[in-house]
């Protein structure tokens, strides 16, 4: 199979390999949320390697932070691309030679790839400066559940760094490589989570009359949450509810359990509906318990606001990864998913987009037998170059 343009980009090319490895090594060596010091190590290391005119660390605690001048700054532009670190509490079964060296850990949604292929675009811009202004290489940990975006943002990545707009990227499964794929408006959904702890009375599982029986409530509510997107919610609206966990105060065949507790997640593309699911999920969680005579504590917390690209900055992202790969080869008004990332901190501070890359045929994101494709460095990497020099030509 013949790849698109890209992999024809003679300034990407000869760096390819030393890409590859650095993506592989750090594969090899999977660190969580912002404990993350040997990949921010690592990413320091390479930048003032590559001449990046100032490297800071310890942005949002663990990121890191690459600042590239063109070679002019006369039109006071300020771009920042942005690439995830960490990796998950998973066991790796690839069989790879490659593969994760700690156990229960593993790059099982890209951030490897993400981080080489924007140091290896970190690495071409510093040798060419073919732009006016200048690029931000933003490094982020904790994409993974700690809100890492939203740390460096409050840590002044924007205000201290004159960032004027902003840009990010993930790998997609099964989008074929050399592909892209944006939409303006919401592109990822918003990630809820709540904690619920159900009271009734417990006893003896022979004597369910004398009882409150919580494990009844348990699976009344349950089903009752199942509800909320198919009764309460306008069907137009995307919105998901699921329970991800139930766990009783024993574990003995007869015994009713006293408390029970549930977490799950609430997943939406708008505030709107995001405000009128957790009304819904609290009321009908708390309505069912006490139905069944029993009551509920819920601890509701909103971790992750919905991705929202701006219009004319998707428009742009969209023609820089067609000069990438061509017009036929991007989809621009992809179907939004209700996985949640939060780089939309950062597009709530700055303007920006978020655009996915193809990874050809692979195990989904978050599964065990999951791998970046490496074929996708050089459109990545060319990606971030075209866009630096596409929002900032030379003069």
């Amino acid at each position: 199979m013949s790849l698109p343009r890209a992999q024809s980009d003679q300034r990407v090319t000869p760096h390819l390999a030393d890409i590859t490895a650095w993506r592989r090594d750090i594969h090899q060596h999977p660190e969580l949320e912002y404990d993350v010091h040997r990949t921010a190590a690592l990413v320091a290391e390479k930048l003032r390697g590559f001449g990046v005119d100032e490297v800071v660390e310890g942005i949002g605690r663990t990121g890191v932070v690459g600042v590239i001048k063109g070679q002019s700054q006369s039109s006071g532009l300020c771009v920042g691309l942005r690439a995830d670190m960490d990796a998950l509490p998973i066991m790796e079964d690839t069989q790879l030679e490659y593969a994760s060296k700690t156990a229960g850990k593993m790059h099982a949604c890209g951030h490897d790839g993400h981080t080489a292929m924007l140091l290896g675009a970190a690495k071409v811009l510093c040798d060419t400066r073919a732009f006016n202004g200048t690029a931000v290489v933003i490094f982020q940990p904790a994409e993974e559940g700690g809100a890492g975006g939203q740390a460096m943002v409050q840590d002044g990545l924007m205000e201290r760094f004159n960032i004027q707009k902003v840009f990010g990227m993930h790998n997609m499964p099964n989008m074929p490589v050399g592909e892209f794929g944006v939409r303006a408006g919401p592109i990822m959904a918003s990630a809820d989570t709540f904690d619920v702890t159900l009271t009734g009375k417990g006893g003896h599982a022979a004597m369910p009359h004398l009882c409150v029986d919580t494990m009844v409530i348990a699976a009344n509510v349950i089903t009752a949450l199942q509800h909320v997107a198919s009764r309460h919610i306008d069907p137009i609206e995307s919105v998901v509810v699921s329970v991800t966990a139930i766990q009783g105060d024993n574990d003995s065949f007869n015994v009713i359990p006293q408390t029970i507790k549930l977490k799950g997640t609430v997943r939406t593309l708008s505030s709107q509906v995001q405000d009128a699911t957790e009304l819904q999920v609290k009321k009908l969680i708390t309505d069912t318990a006490q139905t069944f005579g029993g009551q509920a504590s819920i601890e509701y917390r909103r971790d992750y606001p919905v991705t929202i690209n701006h219009p004319d900055e998707t428009v742009f992202a969209a023609s820089v990864a067609a000069q990438v790969a061509g017009e036929d080869q991007v989809n621009d008004n992809i179907m939004p998913l209700m996985g949640a990332e939060d780089f939309s901190f950062m597009l709530n501070e700055r303007p920006g987009a978020f655009i996915f890359i193809g990874n050809g045929e692979s195990a989904s994101l978050h599964h065990p037998q999951y791998n970046f494709n490496d074929d996708a460095i050089a459109f990545g990497c060319n990606y971030w170059i075209t866009l630096i020099e596409a929002a900032m030509p030379s003069t």
